[in-house]
């Protein structure tokens, strides 16, 4: 493996969080490995009390529960520590642009902690990943068919290439079993159109996803302000957001799905 060639210290880091959303939620853990000029590492790994309960869903996906974090420290209480250990340092990471850093970067300023980025370098592994290791259609043709797409971006070449592309997954990945994030054996591709749907269909209300469900089937806003509410509640307690999207630039589907859902509510009292 090479060895970095660095002029300072490169801080890979990452955090494991109550959810994802960088105004609303909090970090959880964080690990960081400072790798040094000189070749030589150090590796700090801290839980921290989020001050808020982590969902349950959450901490099935990291192992993390309430309990774990009770007597944590706080960020606030670790910021100052934390920024002294990043002192000088480039951070790095895997998303960490965007995710990693703006959820640390929050934090720092709830905490009234400065953490200055302007004179750091920042390095995202997963856009070099992606990059360099293309997922697009010519690369899944060669993945699974074994063949170069001819005439890429042709209509007709392109639906022949996902027609044995599906095939070639199917070939690969069928009987294949995987842990899923609550710790049970699944069997996620199988030779089955309904279950392909299940796999790959997303979780939303709307083509433009503005709109998705909760974990109870509840449709909820996906966006701005009311993200995360459910669509009845907010068009009982504040109509004008109805008439604001309806006069708004949103897709004709997204607009026919909240009528849908006002006029169940009416016809619901």
């Amino acid at each position: 493996m090479h060895t970095l060639r660095l002029k300072k210290p490169l801080a890979f880091f990452d955090l494991e969080t109550t959810g994802t959303n960088i105004v609303r939620d909090r970090i959880v853990e964080i690990s960081v490995v400072k790798a040094l000029p000189n070749g030589e590492s150090e590796i700090r790994t801290r839980r921290i009390n989020p001050e808020m309960p982590i969902p349950l869903e959450t901490s099935l996906i990291h192992g993390i529960y309430d309990e774990d974090v009770k007597d944590a420290p706080t960020f606030k209480s670790i910021a100052k520590n934390l920024t002294q250990f990043l002192e000088g340092c480039d951070l790095a990471g895997f998303n960490s642009n965007r995710f990693d850093i703006p959820m640390l970067v929050e934090e720092f300023l709830r905490a009234g902690v400065e953490f200055d980025l302007k004179n750091r370098k920042t390095v995202d592994t997963q856009r070099i990943y992606h990059m360099m290791e293309p997922r697009n259609l010519a690369a899944a043709y060669k993945f699974y068919c074994g063949k170069t797409l001819e005439n890429a971006h042709s209509a007709e070449a392109d639906t022949i290439a996902t027609f044995e592309v599906l095939q070639g997954q199917i070939a690969r990945y069928e009987g294949m079993v995987m842990i899923d994030g609550h710790g049970k054996e699944i069997e996620p591709v199988k030779n089955d159109v309904a279950a392909l749907h299940e796999l790959t269909a997303s979780k939303v209300v709307d083509f433009a996803g503005r709109m998705a469900y909760n974990d109870k089937g509840e449709e909820v806003f996906n966006f701005g302000k009311h993200n995360g509410k459910r669509v009845v509640d907010i068009l009982k307690s504040e109509p004008s957001f109805f008439d604001w999207m309806m006069k708004g630039e949103f897709p004709l589907d997204t607009k026919r799905k909240l009528t849908e859902i006002k006029l169940r509510t009416l016809t619901q009292r």
